[in-house]
């Protein structure tokens, strides 16, 4: 049974969650800021945190950060107001997977839950023969699911590996936001531009010598993006 950590200061919406997460399935624990998020993450296994941004003593973003610091591999929805735009794309930026807008439906929510543990319980799974993907000084081994970039080993979220396992998987071939969301994420692609942008954006920090001139994910203006060496 995976379990699912609920992190907001509203108890309303934590009830609805578990409710909703427990009827699905899974173990849901509970924390109402950002502090108590963390706690939990040391003391329980936890698979997948529903993160809210705008909370006491500790907010979402900076839980995030300091998640981050201590594992890359936790996958996080953050739970948002439509105000919250700009904290939204600073949570991605600092390695949120994805983001659910409130009011949420239920089903949306459960959707968005099962295709990141599906993900996440994906790369965790070791195959019977190593497979290596690699493209100019990119090597991605989906065995032991490591990314070298000249040699040296860089830490990516979840999504960023999905993401780089795509474009590697497709040398050379163009694909708009909207088609690297649907196949990525496995979701319609609604508000895909602004999503992608930002994890694109965030990935070539890490695999780009200089992310202004990048040598392997490049923009083609009016169409999308690809990779090539």
């Amino acid at each position: 049974m995976y379990t699912v950590l609920v992190c907001d200061d509203d108890r309303d919406i934590r009830r609805a969650l578990h409710i909703y997460l427990t009827g699905a399935g899974y173990r849901v624990l509970e924390a109402v800021n950002g502090r108590e998020a963390l706690e939990t993450v040391d003391r329980e296994e936890v698979h997948l945190i529903l993160l809210d941004i705008m909370m006491p003593e500790l907010d979402g973003v900076s839980a995030l950060t300091l998640l981050r610091e201590r594992s890359d591999n936790i996958p996080v929805i953050l739970l948002t107001a439509k105000s919250e735009d700009s904290d939204k794309i600073m949570g991605l930026e600092l390695g949120a997977d994805d983001y659910v807008t409130k009011p949420f439906n239920a089903q949306e929510v459960i959707a968005r839950v099962k295709a990141l543990l599906r993900r996440y319980m994906r790369m965790g799974q070791r195959e019977e023969k190593p497979s290596v993907l690699a493209l100019g000084g990119i090597e991605m081994d989906d065995d032991t699911k490591t990314v070298t970039v000249d040699g040296d080993e860089i830490t990516i979220t979840p999504k960023e590996y999905d993401i780089l396992k795509f474009f590697l998987e497709n040398p050379g071939k163009v694909f708009s936001s909207r088609e690297i969301y649907r196949r990525v994420w496995q979701d319609t692609p609604m508000g895909a531009e602004g999503t992608v942008a930002v994890h694109i954006r965030h990935l070539r920090e890490k695999v780009e010598i200089d992310p202004a001139e990048p040598r392997y994910l490049k923009v083609v203006w009016g169409k999308g993006y690809k990779i090539e060496g």
